[in-house]
């Protein structure tokens, strides 16, 4: 076989122009590929922080606000009602919030960056109901005179005060859960994010 009349240069140049064309088809089929990998806005929105204006929230009124898919309440507790958490002490499971379930900010009596207002994950850390806000001090139902105001879980009676910290001899194991959160102003809370501290 005789290489006469081959130009080489021009094969190179069809080799070459074939490899780039493959290459960008490959750069074309790649690129959705990994970019499915990535999560959806959707699902990057589930999780991201969601602010809150408290600004219209009376006294012994709540708010519910939903962040990554779980009802979050904020509670404006009365003078009343920050004056009973202490004497609460003694028929709770964890008092002093000794389990790591807030941010360090919230390690306080009244489990918050503000007394005035409890910030707290809505789901019994039971079997995850949603428990019922019950701010109605001394209900007949839910114990008399030790019910100060509070969560009741109707699923199996599991009972928490206003500040998320568990009654004993319920059902459920810990207190409720305080999200990461940070005030933006004296109006605006923002859960889900608290940029390290508050």
């Amino acid at each position: 076989m005789s290489n006469e009349g081959v130009d080489k240069g021009r094969r190179r140049f069809l080799t070459a122009a074939t490899t780039v064309v493959g290459a960008v088809g490959v750069g074309y089929v790649a690129v959705p590929f990994v970019l499915s990998w990535n999560p959806s806005a959707r699902a990057r929105a589930a999780g991201a922080p969601v602010e809150a204006d408290v600004s219209k929230l009376e006294p012994g009124q709540m708010l519910t606000v939903e962040w990554r898919g779980k009802p979050v309440w904020i509670v404006r507790r009365t003078e009343q009602n920050l004056a009973d958490l202490p004497s609460l002490d003694g028929v709770l499971t964890d008092p002093a919030s000794d389990m790591q379930q807030q941010p360090e900010y919230a390690k306080n009596p009244a489990r918050s960056i503000k007394p005035e207002y409890s910030v707290l994950v809505g789901i019994c850390t039971h079997l995850g109901c949603s428990p019922t806000y019950r701010p109605d001090i001394g209900a007949a139902d839910l114990g008399g005179d030790d019910w100060k105001g509070g969560f009741f879980c109707p699923c199996h009676g599991s009972k928490f005060d206003l500040a998320g910290r568990v009654y004993s001899g319920v059902p459920a194991p810990s207190n409720l859960e305080v999200p990461p959160y940070m005030y933006l102003s004296d109006s605006q809370i923002l859960i889900g994010s608290d940029k390290g501290a508050a």
